[in-house]
């Protein structure tokens, strides 16, 4: 369980059909949220953790509860103790699928939990974001958990339009067009835009075409937005891309940004966040944080810290005449999460497991060091999990395995190189599968009350090119308020 988030107050909740048929409220990646020693051990046991007090509404006085862990694991689950209040909550309030709850913090330890559908609380004002280039709606769902209002959203590509629709089927905001096609009179007055604009020209893989590429040259078309709206210019802007994005054309690309960025009244900030800080997934992804109105600039030479890497700060340093806006941002938070805990519970027989023949065309694609490594996996005595990509290494196809209890960064399955596979060992046996869909979406940190109903590629084609929620959630916390 993650420290105490100090700075930020209040917490959305969505319910799920789920939550309301089991009685709980689900808390999955608000852990955080609440002290440490709040975790007690299961229904079954008798030490539970201290007390945390909360203010419901349509109940009468305080409920009492904790976090039960899991037996086995010791591990905190993700719901309070207790269904008996939750069900008169639910029923008190007429709670229904999709209906989102304010959890706010009023204490160390009291918390004040209301519907904000159809009886919002008098104190609360949600922020309102245009989310850009919205893929299947991770940004939006990592917003959303922080209080903010989506109110816009635009994706050129049908398929992830699709998975998007599924998760947000009442809204009809979200406009499939190209952005070069949208006009500024389209989008609704707002306080934040954010943008995952296209990453395939600010890499070696794209051939370093930049920000005049086929696809990456998409940025322009969110400057030009911006432009047109002259007066109702977002406060914040949120741009997130590969970490190419630093090293393309030297770093020209995104000084070029960043310029355009300024000369719309924009200060600017920057960050580099690892997947792995909040989940098992290796993906490390450049944040940049607009914002208009500042009186005072901030530019500075920052030390080297786990959210700006050497690399970072040597390009803020040789770029003082941008205008920047540093923030003073608390360490990255440590998650103990690994690959094994994100898993579905897939049995031996199950059809995703390869048969005999696939899995050791897998085990011959092996070099030798990794070939040891997995015979090593399979002759122990307990269960353990690697992770594995196909790559191409002096004109063959290879396998290499990922031991370290964290997922390498999750592709778009082009060609099929990108889907990531899952290597099981221990006791003299082994298997090999294909991660599945739900569990690279819980390596992006999503719920697992977010529905997957497309084929498992254009699933995977989704995930691999979207955010990570917690990542954009502490952005959130530490950058826009």
């Amino acid at each position: 369980m993650e420290q105490l988030a100090a700075h930020v107050q209040r917490r959305v909740l969505t319910v799920s059909a789920g939550n309301l048929r089991q009685c709980h409220i689900y808390i999955s990646g608000h852990l955080d949220f609440f002290p440490s020693d709040s975790v007690g051990h299961s229904r079954k046991q008798t030490t539970r953790g201290q007390q945390i007090n909360l203010e419901v509404q349509g109940l009468s006085g305080l409920v009492e509860t904790d976090i039960p862990s899991d037996k086995a694991t010791g591990k905190p689950r993700n719901f309070f103790r207790g269904r008996g209040w939750c069900r008169k909550f639910f029923e008190a309030n007429q709670v229904k699928p999709g209906d989102k709850l304010s959890l706010e913090r009023i204490g160390q330890r009291s918390y004040r939990l209301t519907v904000l559908n159809g009886a919002p609380s008098k104190t609360f004002t949600a922020f309102k974001a245009s989310e850009f280039f919205s893929g299947i709606g991770l940004v939006r769902l990592a917003l959303e958990r922080q209080g903010w209002q989506v109110v816009f959203a635009n994706d050129f590509d049908p398929d992830k339009a699709e998975m998007y629709r599924q998760n947000w089927p009442v809204d009809d905001h979200l406009l499939v067009e190209d952005i070069h096609k949208i006009d500024s009179d389209q989008i609704p007055s707002c306080d934040l835009f954010t943008a995952s604009f296209p990453c395939n020209d600010l890499s070696i893989a794209g051939k370093w075409a930049g920000l005049d590429g086929k696809n990456s040259s998409a940025f322009w078309g969110l400057i030009r937005i911006l432009k047109g709206l002259r007066d109702r210019k977002p406060k914040f802007v949120l741009l997130e891309n590969v970490v190419g994005f630093l090293m393309s054309n030297r770093g020209a690309d995104l000084r070029q940004a960043l310029i355009a960025l300024n000369d719309l009244d924009y200060s600017v900030d920057a960050v580099i966040l690892n997947a792995a800080n909040w989940v098992p997934q290796s993906r490390q992804r450049l944040f940049v944080v607009a914002q208009r109105g500042i009186t005072t600039s901030r530019q500075s030479f920052p030390l080297v810290s786990d959210s700006r890497p050497e690399a970072l700060t040597r390009f803020i340093a040789s770029n003082q005449d941008i205008l920047w806006h540093l923030r003073e941002l608390p360490p990255l938070p440590r998650t103990n999460l690994t690959v094994a805990d994100i898993l579905e519970n897939l049995p031996s027989s199950d059809i995703h497991w390869w048969d005999k023949k696939r899995c050791e065309y897998f085990i011959n694609q092996l070099s030798l060091r990794h070939a040891e490594e997995a015979r090593r996996m399979i002759s122990h005595g307990k269960t353990t999990y690697a992770t594995a990509f196909r790559r191409v290494r002096n004109g063959k196809s290879m396998a290499e395995l990922r031991t370290d209890g964290i997922a390498g960064c999750l592709r778009t399955p082009r060609g099929g190189s990108g889907r990531q596979i899952l290597f099981k060992a221990g006791r003299n046996r082994y298997q090999v599968r294909l991660l599945t869909a739900r569990e690279c979406a819980r390596l992006q940190g999503v719920p697992d009350s977010y529905p997957i109903s497309v084929p498992l590629n254009q699933a995977l084609f989704g995930f691999g090119d979207a955010v990570c929620v917690p990542a954009v959630e502490w952005i959130s916390q530490y950058c826009m308020r």
